[in-house]
């Protein structure tokens, strides 16, 4: 059973200011994942949807999330429960940045998601 030590973790390119690094996955041979985000208030996920459960853990910073056709303000100690196929995006407000975390029960959900608005991670939108 590894033990991650998250000082030694790479960063993974994700948007900018917006920094993501994966703690857990197939690495450590485990079937799932989990990943640890610091955002930046006016950054966030444009709306999307994945194939399996996203749970995301509010440590700090505060959220306006939309899940289907609802906008929620969404602060620390609080998940978000998100059910396969249900679009799903967010944007940090506030005047402080956010530090999540994020589960997936697969080691790669990015490979089934489908982006609504605006595009995968690491991409630019062309006009």
């Amino acid at each position: 059973m590894p033990i991650v030590d998250h000082n030694s973790v790479p960063e993974v390119p994700w948007r900018p200011n917006y920094r993501k690094w994966d703690l857990a996955g197939p690495g450590q041979g485990v079937t799932s994942s989990l990943s640890y985000s610091e955002a930046a208030v006016g950054t966030g996920a444009p709306l999307h949807y994945h194939a399996d459960d996203e749970l995301i853990v509010i440590l700090e910073g505060t959220m306006e999330v939309r899940l289907g056709d609802e906008v929620h303000e969404v602060g620390p100690d609080h998940t978000l429960v998100i059910p396969p196929n249900v679009p799903h995006g967010f944007t940090i407000v506030g005047t402080e940045p956010a530090r999540l975390l994020t589960f997936f029960p697969v080691p790669a959900p990015f490979d089934s998601t489908t982006y609504l608005e605006g595009t995968p991670p690491g991409q630019t939108k062309t006009a």
